[in-house]
């Protein structure tokens, strides 16, 4: 099973919507509020780079800046 790590906020409505393909995928994650998490919000710059969310990490090597549907499930071999 692959680590996937998401960087969020709570009003991001991107983040939800890639929070649910991966509950409708059964694919487990680690969500980071990066709103309230300072340390979480300089390590998802230091990995993307980018300020803006969501930040999703796979196996600490991929990094896919907004919700790419189509990227995500091929990165993690999920069918459409």
């Amino acid at each position: 099973m692959k680590k996937v790590e998401i960087y969020s906020t709570s009003t991001c409505r991107f983040c939800h919507e890639a929070k649910e393909f991966f509950k409708a995928n059964s694919i487990s994650f680690t969500d980071y509020n990066v709103a309230s998490d300072l340390e979480k919000r300089k390590e998802m710059i230091s990995k993307s780079g980018q300020m803006g969310v969501p930040v999703i990490v796979i196996d600490d090597k991929d990094v896919i800046v907004g919700f790419d549907k189509l990227k995500l499930a091929d990165t993690l071999g999920v069918s459409m």
